[in-house]
């Protein structure tokens, strides 16, 4: 039978997966001799079990009674005991921080007999009765599902009569009337009695966070940082040490180093007289961590002892949770912490630099999504617009620029996103309730709450840009309004923008400016003028280039994104579209090809478009000089160049007989190329097998820009790719024509410039018949766009819209398979491809050119499978850069060494 339960000194921080990660930190710290309270963990097997089953697993509820009889042999009394009880929190902890999103329970153990040895024993009969009117409190909201604002408002009532709006002001007796309201709402709300039998009351909440692990707003959460839904969470049941106990008590969170900016120093919040949840939920403001020093010196250097301590050990910044009880500092969690994208660079530079981690780990510490972050735009120095006035300033929680209309509710912040409008999520305080409107939001601005509350540590995880704290906003939620300084009033809808670095609130839009990150990539800022930020990024990505295996090609269809790729660092361009060309002015011409009468007629309007593409691939070939150009042949249905076939007839009908003779034959060249299925119809290599001319126009172009380029000193390397094969045949077809062209331009320019044909393999019956196509094909791009709608069934612009959010609730999809490959379908076929066309042609080259050439585990995915070169959007590249030398140092540490 396994094992279920864990004492905090039979673990250690390597098993997350079966103590939770605050279990597991617990246990370390507990091994390392730091002053944590005794308990134990319920591991994440047992909550798995219980959600799977709907019972607690067997065996479970005798192992809780030998761990708590433990507990209570070394605490010297027992859970609940009437004179002088054992009280114990039950937490909450996963693998993965979650911060706020699964349910936590104090004071566990208080009834109407213990509060009052719980009295006697502390000597503060106010603290008694604030300890069980929290209980109450957070029992009833947590473990029975009545609505928290119930409890909020009676708390509010006491305290207006009370004529305060600090809860420290109310008195034993204010508590005690509290508790008997309290009381009265869980009987109305649940049809039952507030429990009192202690043990009942543990076991309630701790059935009470396993369901929390399926509540709404964790599912959300794990959907946006991707956490997979099968771990469950642990569970921590621990002995209460309490920061409410008066004014030489009180709570905090520390962190090692600043986790907005990444700086060395002390940073965190502290509250007196408080328990954990008040700093976190942002309800009073607190103070910055140094003032502990004033207030308990002792603690607060034996504080600076044990992060020194934690730090070291964790060989990265650490998140700590601590308590003060009457002078003695207690250690209630500790975790790697979340951080900013700058913070994460700047820090993993800084441990390298104190030889506290490697430059392969420093690699690792960072990641793709943190490195597109800092190349978001940021607001101008000058802040000035119009109608652009500074409202106030808050605390720099999360960095970022942010624009976007005011809202005041998350319901409202979905609602307005949905419907494609920027939105500010504003609050006096956010709590985990909140989730959906954070991440629907641009930002977030509360008024209340520092650099630890609610909001700024989810906004941080999540790369969201957060003000916090700007105490001088009045925040009125249900007027939907707030009120800065002067008067100045800011209703829903009023466009606000807010600065996540300086913290700094405006009304009215701010202009934005490139970021440092953007203008070091783009060689405008160099890196000694960068700061300290560009030096980490910098020193990052030249370890990520020298590691990487895959080549980063650009999809690039001009010569201004062909150069732009090539300073962001693009090995060259593994995706040029042809059919962008067409547009604009061009189209006409198309349109003359479709409606050609005679074979004429067609050549005449081909001729007209080969000097115009050579001039695309002449530019191109010069921004990409001595790197491979992939181009690919045109690809979509022709009737996408012409006019619309419901306004095209609407016109024609209204017009009746004075109907212009062109709109009537465009009409009818409409209805002829008209599909019922465009995306699986006349598209692709069949355009070039049934157009005569066409494939041969564009390779005749192609030819002679790389003859004008070689000429002209250059060293052009052109990669003519054949989209839509199926089957080798079509593809064959169209290569001896392009060969033959090929030679033809040859013998009459005298210049030789090796071209490689190849192919998109997007359609399940390519890749399954690869290495028959390897035959005819010297390259292969997976085109993963089409090879995912073709091997899902799905219309991606009909799909996307019409059920994907609700396959997303199910846990069908992690993660939307256009976002990020899809690894056992998609990728499966990749696979295939791969091994089938390297065995039939050893020196195939294969890359691939859909929009997940530059999603991070995409990019890892292709590292794995062994192909070459991923291609991607310019902006994009410095990511898949990154993340290519990541996907090197990870499979460099696998057991086998790594799958290429």
């Amino acid at each position: 039978m396994p094992k279920f339960v864990y004492d905090f000194d039979e673990g250690n921080k390597d098993l997350k997966d079966l103590l939770g990660g605050k279990g597991a930190n617990l246990a370390e710290m507990t091994n390392l001799g730091l002053p944590v309270p005794p308990g134990f963990t319920i591991t994440t097997e047992a909550c798995r079990h219980y959600l799977g089953h709907g019972t607690l697993p067997e065996g479970l509820q005798d192992e809780v009674d030998e761990h708590l009889a433990a507990l209570e042999r070394t605490m010297g009394k027992r859970l609940g005991q009437s004179d002088d009880p054992l009280l114990v929190s039950v937490r909450s902890g996963a693998k993965f921080s979650m911060p706020g999103m699964m349910e936590t329970v104090l004071n566990v153990g208080l009834n109407d007999e213990s509060v009052h040895g719980l009295a006697d024993q502390s000597g503060d009969e106010r603290f008694a009765w604030d300890s069980y009117r929290r209980l109450i409190q957070m029992f009833g909201k947590t473990v029975l599902d009545i609505d928290g604002d119930l409890f909020e408002d009676a708390v509010e009532d006491v305290k207006k009569a009370r004529g305060t709006e600090n809860d420290v002001d109310l008195t034993a007796d204010d508590f005690r009337a509290l508790v008997d309201r309290f009381k009265g709402i869980v009987r109305e709300r649940t049809g039952r009695d507030f429990p009192t039998d202690p043990r009942e009351q543990m076991d309630l909440a701790v059935k009470a966070v396993f369901d929390s692990w399926n509540a709404p707003r964790a599912i959300l959460y794990r959907r946006q940082e991707r956490i997979p839904v099968d771990l469950g969470t642990a569970v921590n049941i621990c002995s209460m040490v309490f920061g409410n106990l008066g004014m030489d008590s009180g709570t905090g969170v520390a962190f090692t180093r600043d986790p907005a900016t990444g700086q060395q120093g002390i940073y965190g919040d502290y509250l007196q007289n408080a328990q954990g949840e008040d700093v976190v939920a942002g309800i009073r403001n607190t103070v910055p961590l140094t003032e502990l020093e004033r207030i308990d010196k002792a603690s607060y250097d034996r504080l600076l002892d044990i992060m020194e301590t934690l730090e070291n050990h964790y060989r990265d910044m650490c998140d700590i949770e601590f308590t003060i009880e009457r002078g003695k500092l207690w250690m209630l969690q500790t975790r790697v912490g979340k951080r900013t994208a700058a913070a994460a660079f700047r820090i993993a530079c800084q441990l390298l630099d104190q030889d506290l981690i490697d430059v392969d780990e420093a690699a690792r510490r960072v990641t793709g999504d943190q490195l597109a972050q800092l190349m978001f735009p940021r607001f101008a120095e000058d802040a000035s617009g119009d109608g652009v006035k500074k409202l106030t300033k808050g605390m720099n929680a999360s960095p970022g620029a942010a624009v976007g209309k005011a809202v005041f509710t998350s319901e409202r912040a979905v609602e307005l996103a949905g419907q494609g409008e920027d939105v500010i999520l504003v609050r006096r305080e956010t709590n985990p309730d909140d989730l959906s409107g954070m991440v629907a939001a641009k930002g977030v601005l509360t008024s209340r709450g520092g650099k630890t509350s609610h909001a700024a540590v989810v906004a941080r995880g999540m790369g969201k840009t957060c003000v916090c704290g700007a105490e001088e906003l009045d925040v009125d939620v249900k007027a939907g309004r707030f009120t800065a300084p002067g008067g100045v009033t800011v209703e829903e809808g009023d466009v606000i923008s807010i600065d996540g670095s300086s913290g700094d609130v405006y009304l009215g839009e701010v202009p934005v400016e490139n970021s440092p990150v953007v203008r070091y990539f783009e060689g405008e800022l160099s890196v000694e003028d960068g700061g300290e930020l560009v030096t980490a990024v910098d020193r990052v990505m030249r370890h990520a280039d020298a590691r990487a295996a895959l080549a980063v090609r650009a999809n690039a269809d001009n010569p201004e994104d062909a150069a732009r790729a090539r300073r962001f660092g693009a090995q060259g361009i593994g995706l040029c579209r042809t059919e962008h060309m067409f547009l604009g002015d061009r189209r006409q011409l198309v349109e003359k090809l479709i409606l050609a009468a005679d074979d004429a007629g067609r050549q005449a309007a081909l001729d007209a478009l080969e000097p115009l593409q050579k001039q695309d691939f002449a530019g191109i070939f010069e921004a990409m000089d001595g790197l491979p150009v992939t181009i690919r042949l045109i690809d979509p249905p022709l009737h996408e160049f012409l006019p619309d076939i419901t306004e095209l007839s609407v016109k024609v009908a209204l017009a009746g007989d004075a109907a212009d003779p062109k709109d009537r034959e465009l009409l009818e060249a409409v209805h002829r190329l008209h599909e019922q299925n465009p995306m699986l119809g006349l598209r692709g290599v069949r355009l070039g097998l049934v157009i005569p001319g066409l494939f041969a126009m564009q390779v005749r172009a192609i030819a002679e820009a790389a003859a004008e380029r070689s000429r002209a000193g250059g060293d052009p390397r052109p990669e003519i790719m054949i989209p839509l094969v199926g089957a080798v045949q079509e593809l064959e077809a169209v290569r001896e024509e392009a060969r033959g062209i090929l030679d033809e331009v040859k013998e009459r320019t005298g210049v030789d410039v090796p071209a490689l044909i190849g192919t998109m393999i997007e359609l399940p019956r390519a890749a399954l018949t690869a290495g028959q196509i390897a035959g005819a094909a010297e390259f292969f791009s997976f085109g993963t766009n089409d090879l995912t709608q073709t091997t899902w069934g799905f219309s991606r612009d009909d799909v996307e819209a019409a059920f994907f959010s609700r396959y997303l609730e199910l846990g069908i999809f992690g993660v939307s398979p256009f976002e990020t490959l899809d690894r056992d379908g998609v990728g499966r076929l990749v696979r295939i491809a791969a091994e089938e066309g390297r065995k039939a042609r050893p020196g195939i080259k294969l890359g691939i050119c859909g929009e997940h050439g530059g999603d991070p585990d995409s990019v890892h995915f292709c590292h794995e499978v062994g192909l070459d070169y991923v291609s991607c959007s310019p902006f994009r590249i410095p990511v898949a850069r990154l993340e290519a030398g990541r996907a090197a140092i990870e499979a460099a540490d696998a057991p086998s060494g790594g799958a290429r």
